[in-house]
């Protein structure tokens, strides 16, 4: 004989369970189930991504030049990397600074950085020079890659001074690979003027060197565009004013492509004046058209943060609280861009920007 169970009738005399009640026991049903399924799941932990290097050997390249080899702290391999790409080193000091890697991307036991010293400048290039030696520690990020390196027909490498260091793996990748290239290196004096011998060893035909205190005046954009071969992809790294002469003449070249870095502050283009309120320190500051947000913070608060001053390496984001920005950054996500801004580039869009400082 079977049982038949009859659910009893609610106080309002309805044989079935209210519906709101039913949604709700079904929700804490289902949380206790998630609670169980994800109960033992292991914490989520921050992904140390800092190498631990040790400089390994240092040699001077040219004059004010040294080149630092840098091996894993532990031994083993680096991580991987392609021309062009960059190793953010942290000082001792605090500091972060960006370096080209100029080695071999198929040597996975060490990475070469290349360092001018500048006598007035942030303080990274002295430290290096002064205070860093064989046997030194220092930890490295990265690598990435702001300038990369594609497959083309054919190249033209221009390279002014320590530019020589992100364009060096780039020529000797297009030599390995049989494409036709060309290099014109230009600097102050060929004592000046670091891996000379490393370049002119690949071919001296293909390499044309052209030190200021031997052809005067520095070369246009129109001459350094005279090499590259038809169709060719440009590659330069130089000072602001021959990356500007190069952009500007090579439509009228043989070439059909220009990549370029920096490595010193770019201009500041259609830069307009706008005011900054540092919310934790109150002050305002007023940034004029043709000074950097990070520019005018730095000569109240010396010790802020910042490294590439292009926006490529996100050292100097800060917070907006308020006020429009206009981004010039390249390293931002649209959703970061809703509070963040990288104050060595990016720039208020009139009136006043409140920031989280």
């Amino acid at each position: 004989m079977g049982t038949e169970w009859v659910t009893p009738p609610d106080l309002r005399g309805r044989q079935r369970a209210d519906r709101m009640f039913r949604t709700l026991g079904g929700l804490i049903t289902f949380y206790d189930w998630l609670t169980a399924a994800f109960a033992h799941r292991p914490p989520i932990r921050r992904v140390d991504r800092d190498l631990n290097l040790v400089v390994d050997e240092v040699r001077v390249e040219a004059q004010d030049v040294r080149s630092l080899r840098l091996v894993a702290a532990g031994g083993g391999e680096v991580p991987s990397w392609q021309p062009g790409s960059h190793l953010d080193v942290l000082l001792p000091s605090g500091r972060c600074r960006q370096y080209s890697l100029c080695g071999d991307p198929a040597d996975r036991s060490s990475y070469r950085i290349a360092v001018r010293r500048i006598a007035d400048g942030g303080g990274g290039s002295r430290e290096l020079h002064d205070s860093i030696g064989t046997g030194s520690a220092l930890t490295g990020r990265g690598p990435r890659n702001a300038f990369p390196y594609v497959d083309a027909p054919g190249y033209l490498f221009i390279a002014g001074g320590i530019g020589i260091t992100p364009i060096l793996p780039m020529v000797k990748h297009a030599a390995a690979a049989g494409a036709p290239w060309q290099l014109v290196y230009t600097g102050r004096s060929r004592t000046s003027m670091p891996f000379l011998d490393e370049l002119t060893a690949l071919d001296a035909a293909r390499v044309r060197i052209r030190p200021y205190d031997e052809y005067g005046f520095p070369a246009t954009g129109a001459e350094l565009l005279e090499y590259a071969p038809a169709g060719a992809t440009v590659y330069c790294c130089a000072p602001p004013t021959m990356i500007a002469n190069v952009r500007r003449d090579r439509p009228a070249s043989a070439a059909a492509a220009l990549h370029f870095e920096r490595f010193t502050t770019p201009p500041i283009v259609g830069g307009a004046p706008f005011e900054i309120e540092l919310r934790r320190s109150k002050r305002v500051l007023t940034v004029p058209a043709d000074r950097s947000a990070l520019d005018v913070i730095r000569s109240t608060a010396p010790n802020v943060a910042y490294s590439c001053q292009q926006g490529f390496c996100g050292t100097c984001r800060t917070r907006v609280i308020a006020g429009e920005v206009e981004h010039r950054d390249r390293v931002l996500t649209d959703r970061e861009r809703t509070d963040t801004m990288t104050i060595c580039v990016s720039r208020g869009r009139g009136g006043r920007i409140v920031l989280d400082r």
